[in-house]
């Protein structure tokens, strides 16, 4: 299993065990229901949620696997050395301390912002009789190519966006109560939903002996 789902529950801070004093995020994870069985991977739900929220499909999908219905349902990679079946639940045990995860969710929404903040532009001239301090200023030749380009930084919607972060260090891994400490901080406000998966990029051995 290199996955689970979870939900951001906010950030405090914990001694290590040499005493040093390290800021982590709380993320509560799991239980989640196994709902779907594939070759390759498995469908997760997270969170229990009413009846009356639902659609009659999705209500319907839960009632023939006779499991309460999820708020949350995404589908994770599976370890092909091992069984699942459907009402089983994946834990938070499928970590432990030491080890990486890359966590995924919506980063923050921030609305409406100039270019300035939204691409950390300098701005222009701040003396001599200068009006444009943050402005757009020039955004095409009037010649060749004659057109702004696409992809141009300009002001927009910032934040609200899919966001990884990577390498990510487990501290303590809280069974009992579904909790998960990692160090540092991961996308998104209080309570978002977020995916945990195994580092791809970092593996325990070389954290290990590092």
């Amino acid at each position: 299993m290199l996955g689970i789902l979870g939900k951001k529950l906010g950030m405090t801070q914990v001694f290590t065990e040499n005493g040093s004093l390290v800021s982590v995020t709380a993320i509560e994870a799991g239980p989640c229901p196994i709902l779907k069985v594939n070759e390759k991977s498995l469908q997760l739900g997270f969170e229990a949620i009413a009846e009356k929220h639902l659609s009659k499909p999705v209500l319907g999908y839960f009632k023939k696997l006779q499991l309460n219905p999820c708020k949350v349902i995404h589908e994770v990679v599976k370890d092909p050395s091992k069984e699942y079946k459907i009402g089983d639940q994946v834990k938070v045990d499928i970590f432990k301390e030491g080890d990486f995860v890359d966590v995924s969710g919506t980063s923050i929404g921030k609305g409406f912002q100039g270019g300035m903040k939204r691409w950390h532009w300098h701005g222009g001239p701040q003396t001599h009789g200068s009006m444009s301090h943050r402005r757009i200023g020039s955004l095409g030749s009037s010649t060749t190519p004659g057109r702004t380009w696409t992809g141009h930084h300009l002001p927009g919607h910032l934040g609200n966006t899919r966001v990884t972060t990577q390498n990510l260090k487990i501290i303590k891994v809280d069974l009992e109560n579904n909790i998960l400490l990692v160090k540092g901080s991961v996308p998104g406000n209080k309570n978002n939903y977020l995916f945990i998966r195994q580092a791809k990029k970092k593996k325990p051995k070389a954290a290990a002996t590092k």
